[in-house]
């Protein structure tokens, strides 16, 4: 299928955080206008929107029409407007309809825009929604979940095994942590900017062994927007290529969706130039250094610990704070992650640029399937 090039012309992030005084739609709002600004558009300009959250049916009610009612008041009413619930990687599964329609040549301007309000006056409303994003019939009635979580004890699980056959990984673990907080207080929309060390690290409340709570994504309300047009000369960011795959029993998601990336771009690992990569806890950042192939098999820990995924390596993993600091917004996300590569191409990440950026590849996942997460988006983005 011959596709058009597509740009990415308009990027905007909320700022993350505990926002209870703010509503779904106004979060939304402010990134539509956000996004469009940037882009020097209107949102008469806009012929489809596709909008992403994952938790609102079960922390509002509001089921079914979560964009409808989101973006009623942005001017985007009355155009093609889809809704796309797919877990932690919603942000990105829409950035992905977003290109598509404009790819295919169905319509000139796209918007993608993420809204998620996870705060809830009931702290056990919020974890069950997210809990809703697992395989329920994996989940017996009535056992005892480690750590007080699905994902977290799936998690913790791996990280046992993982330092069973490679040798202990709780400094690098920690690494990761003091690394995405390094990279978050440059990032004036991350949910936390103070500067940690291993120490706070280490001191932080066990949630499930090796996991401590500072090596583990809070909750987070926010919003993020992406605005793509078709290619014109001027742009400065370009979509390279897009892929989205789906669970199967016997392999990694994450392994497959960057693999296809490479492939149909023709690039390998070593030519990106910054990454973005789904850390719900600092172990899943660390394991998808080797599945993306950052890293050897076995060599994750290392990679963080001799600085190749900080500011001055070769392989720069979540400038902006990652899910760790910058917060999991889970519907947002996504989208977030491809702001920080779209500013990183741009030369605009401030204080946290690498220098020179002109591959910029995000992996975000989500759901669990018992042994793997249920989807995975990979996006790359390319300097135009």
């Amino acid at each position: 299928m011959s596709l058009r090039e597509v740009a990415v012309t308009g990027i905007a992030t909320t700022p993350f955080g505990k926002h209870l005084d703010r509503t779904l739609g106004s979060l939304a709002a402010e990134a539509v206008t956000a996004a469009l600004d940037d882009a020097g558009l209107t949102p008469g300009d806009v012929g489809s929107a596709v909008f992403s959250n994952a938790a609102a049916g079960v922390l509002s009610g509001q089921e079914m029409i979560r964009g409808q009612v989101a973006l009623k008041g942005t001017g985007l009413a009355g155009i093609p407007i889809l809704n796309t619930e797919n877990a932690c990687a919603s942000g990105s599964s829409a950035a992905h309809l977003a290109w598509l329609s404009v790819a295919s040549g169905q319509v000139d301007v796209a918007i993608a825009v993420g809204a998620e309000k996870l705060f809830h006056a009931d702290k056990q409303r919020s974890f069950a929604a997210i809990e809703s994003g697992t395989d329920l019939s994996l989940n017996r009635d009535g056992e005892d979940v480690e750590g007080g979580s699905v994902m977290m004890g799936a998690y913790a699980a791996a990280a046992r095994a993982y330092a069973a056959a490679h040798g202990d990984i709780t400094e690098a673990l920690a690494a990761i942590a003091v690394k995405n907080r390094g990279f978050a207080a440059d990032n004036p929309h991350a949910q936390f900017r103070a500067p940690i060390t291993r120490d706070d690290v280490e001191a932080s409340r066990p949630v499930a062994d090796p996991l401590k709570l500072l090596t583990c994504s809070p909750l987070t309300d926010g919003a993020a927007a992406l605005v793509f047009t078709a290619a014109r000369s001027g742009d400065r960011v370009r979509v390279a290529v897009s892929t989205l795959v789906s669970y199967r029993e016997g392999d990694s998601v994450v392994e497959r969706a960057s693999a296809q990336a490479y492939r149909r771009s023709g690039l390998a690992p070593s030519e990106i130039d910054v990454f973005q990569l789904h850390d719900a806890c600092a172990y899943a950042e660390m394991v998808q250094y080797e599945q993306i192939g950052i890293a050897e098999p076995g060599k994750g820990a290392a990679a963080v610990l001799e600085g190749r995924t900080g500011r001055d390596g070769d392989a720069p993993v979540n400038t902006d704070g990652g899910l760790l600091s910058r917060g999991h917004a889970l519907g947002a996300t996504g989208l977030a992650q491809l702001a920080e590569l779209g500013r990183q191409v741009r030369g605009e990440a401030g204080p946290r640029q690498v220098e020179g950026v002109r591959h910029a590849l995000s992996v975000n996942s989500g759901g669990w399937m018992g042994g793997d997460y249920a989807t995975s988006v990979a996006t790359l983005l390319v300097a135009a």
